[in-house]
């Protein structure tokens, strides 16, 4: 990595602002925030001038969508999420020096600031086009307000700004047999008129800026040093050809274009023009509220930015912020985009529709005192080059196997043997005496040596987090810890101290240093385990204010990180084993029905006025099973269904179409209200009404009987 990269004036770190209309799950963390943390904490410890902002993202249809389905207004949604996300954060140990909110007044302002100044400059096109529009719902349709089949992967259930399954990133109209996400209606095409940035217009510079790193002539960062997949990407759009990007849209919620553009009204910024703007508007109140210039963070040259975000979120860092910044023209463009890939679950993809997922604010009321222990697991497993797995039994043995039988085990031993053999305090040696050192058990080693090669380890973590291998670091912190383990088990002081005290001396002190070191290279991962570290050794906490680069200047120097002399308490257990019923039982609350969800996932509509004893008692609901099944032409909603209810068969027409195939649905059992009076829908006669349930993405679900019974059974 070229030495400029590493000796900017100061430091600034974005996290992808996670949108507040759900919970965090560990798919997040895998995907930016553990990284960013780990990244951050450790430019601290370097003694680097850094600011970490991050915050929700609160506008988009996103969040309109869920406000509607719970029957509340989207402030209400963004409110309740916001608080959830920032306290689990917090209780995570995310160090974030603010966590802010697309809501707040100053967000708006400079979205707004930033869109006038493109305006002024002739940066934009203004067009009128034709979007999709809902007539039932009487409104455009935009995002993800709106659903089709990918062209890209054939998902049948991509979104208007993207396909969740391939990680396009697509247009309304790039969508085939496109729908509403609103009433599921086929939209039509409707003239609107928005503002559009020139993509086009920017790829050549932005080509080059990504693939030599050069602006202007100068060198602005080194491609070498970005992930594969990242350029990739980012090259895959350049040579497919960029096309203007609307940066309004039609929508009752989100930044308002500033009013005195002539036709301004009813217009929204387009979220992903104001949720990057987010980093800057976070950064603009932090500075607020500690008498900072927020200008020196964005807009010096000698700023390092770095964003850190999830690989479905590449495009809009790398090739539309950048443009957005470049046309602006006062703004530093990001040095590295350290996207991470995909964390499955169990062998499937993380769904929060379907409930598979872990969720983080769970985790942490199951597991009190446990969050390290899932900052580990993740670390351990993150998908920095290619999507990985998280697993309930990866999750064990990393917690048994590692962090109780290497890193705990060997801290414990070292404190033990000081209290059983020296009462607590460093012993003093004779750096003549030799004993049997990590590397080779058949030679001897000295003090000295084993400080010297601990010393060349430890800024091998340094390298690997300085070049974001935040599993490479991870691993060799833990080889650190299980070299001392290695010259325990070698030397076997507690069999040697009556003959040879004196080497004994020796490897206590020196193994005592290895967990001073520990104690400060885990805090980027382990804040928790840091801290309790500290208290055992009797040290100072750690403040993050240059801790890592001061111990390798000392052991550079030859100088101990504990002076003999100096008392450590007796050792506290840092971790303790995880049994299989525990693991077991988080098993099966990920196996519960894929249609029931967390209560903070999805709570329903408001129940609707009371009826009386009388009138439910009118509804005969009977089991029935589906026999056939076909699409009814010019009809996108409706399927034609023949059920058996046992005591005859019946047609009924279903607005299911957009849910299930026919081939998927033949032989289910279901629920029928056997008594609505017959309707004719698109020339057919239904007689019945299979009855479903919507869970929180839309996604009508059959409503079954839970043990097989014979159609055409009451329902009571």
């Amino acid at each position: 990595m070229a030495d400029f990269f590493f000796q900017p004036k100061r430091y600034l770190i974005t996290s992808a602002l996670p949108y507040a209309n759900g919970p965090l799950h560990i798919g997040h963390l895998a995907g930016a925030y553990l990284a960013s943390d780990a990244y951050t904490r450790y430019l601290r410890l370097m003694g680097k001038e850094v600011v970490h902002v991050c915050g929700s993202d609160e506008h988009g249809a996103a969040i309109t969508i869920r406000a509607r389905k719970e029957g509340v207004s989207p402030q209400e949604i963004v409110d309740r999420y916001h608080t959830l996300i920032k306290e689990t954060f917090e209780r995570l140990g995310v160090s974030f020096d603010i966590y802010h909110r697309t809501s707040a007044p100053i967000h708006h302002e400079t979205s707004q600031e930033f869109f006038r100044n493109l305006y002024q400059k002739g940066e934009f096109v203004e067009q009128e086009t034709m979007q999709y529009f809902d007539e039932e719902a009487g409104q455009f349709l935009a995002d993800r307000y709106i659903m089709g089949t990918c062209p890209t992967c054939g998902n049948e259930e991509a979104y208007g700004d993207q396909c969740e399954k391939c990680g396009s990133t697509l247009s309304p109209e790039e969508l085939i047999n496109p729908r509403s996400t609103l009433t599921g209606s086929t939209p039509v095409l409707k003239p609107t008129k928005h503002w559009f940035l020139p993509l086009d217009k920017y790829a050549e510079w932005l080509k080059h800026w990504i693939n030599t790193g050069e602006l202007n002539g100068l060198q602005l960062h080194e491609p070498a040093d970005w992930k594969n997949h990242v350029v990739g990407q980012c090259n895959s759009w350049l040579d497919a050809g960029l096309h203007p990007r609307s940066m309004t849209r039609d929508l009752d919620w989100g930044v308002d274009v500033p009013p005195e553009i002539p036709g301004a009204e009813g217009k929204k910024l387009y979220v992903w023009m104001d949720a990057p703007i987010g980093y800057v508007s976070a950064t603009k109140a932090w500075a607020a509220d500690h008498g900072k210039d927020w200008k020196i963070y964005w807009q010096d040259p000698e700023t390092q930015l770095v964003h850190f975000i999830g690989k479905d979120n590449i495009v809009f860092h790398c090739l539309i912020f950048p443009a957005i910044l470049n046309a602006h023209g006062d703004y530093v463009l990001p040095k590295n985009v350290p996207a991470n890939q995909f964390m499955n679950l169990e062998g499937k993809k993380l769904s929060t529709s379907k409930g598979w997922a872990v969720w983080v604010h769970e985790y942490l009321d199951d597991f009190p005192g446990r969050e390290d222990v899932l900052r580990y697991t993740i670390v351990k497993n993150m998908p920095e080059q290619r999507d990985s797995e998280f697993t309930w039994k990866s999750f064990q043995d990393a917690n048994n196997n590692e962090l109780v039988g290497n890193l705990a085990n060997f801290i414990n031993r070292v404190l033990v043997l000081t209290h059983k053999f020296y009462q607590g305090e460093v012993p003093a040696f004779d750096p003549d005496e030799g004993f049997t050192g990590a590397f080779d058990p058949d030679w001897p080693s000295y003090h000295d040596s084993e400080m010297l090669l601990m010393f060349d380890h430890l800024q091998e973590v340094s390298r690997a987090l300085r070049e974001f291998e935040f599993r490479e670091a991870l691993k060799r912190i833990m080889e650190l810890s299980s070299m001392g383990n290695s010259i325990l088990q070698y030397n076997e002081p507690w069999k040697t101290i009556n003959d040879d005290p004196e080497s004994v001396k020796v490897v206590i002190n020196f193994s005592l240093q290895v967990v001073a070191a520990l104690s400060v290279v885990v805090r980027p991962f382990l804040p928790f385990t840091s801290d309790k570290m500290r208290t055992m050794l009797n040290m100072e906490p750690i403040k993050e204010s240059g801790e890592l680069v001061r111990m390798l200047d000392d052991l550079a120097e030859g100088l101990p990180l504990l002076a003999a002399g100096h008392y450590v308490e007796k050792p506290e257990h840092l971790f303790t084993r995880i049994d299989d019923k525990v693991i077991q039982e988080q098993v099966d609350k990920l196996n519960q029905p894929e249609t029931i969800l967390t209560e903070n996932e999805f709570s329903g509509e408001p129940v609707k006025e009371n009826i009386d004893y009388d009138l439910f008692s009118k509804m005969d609901i009977r089991t029935g099973t589906i026999l056939k099944a076909g699409y009814v032409p010019k009809a996108d909603k409706l399927l034609e269904l023949e059920v058996d209810l046992g005591f005859e068969k019946r047609t009924i027409v279903s607005g299911i179409a957009q849910h299930y195939k026919p081939e998927e649905i033949v032989g289910k059992a279901v629920l029928v209200l056997a008594n609505l009076s017959p309707r004719k829908l698109r020339g057919i006669v239904s007689n019945g009404m299979i009855l479903t349930a919507e869970d929180a993405e839309g996604n009508l679900v059959f409503v079954q009987p839970a043990t097989a019974v014979s159609p055409g059974s009451t329902v009571k």
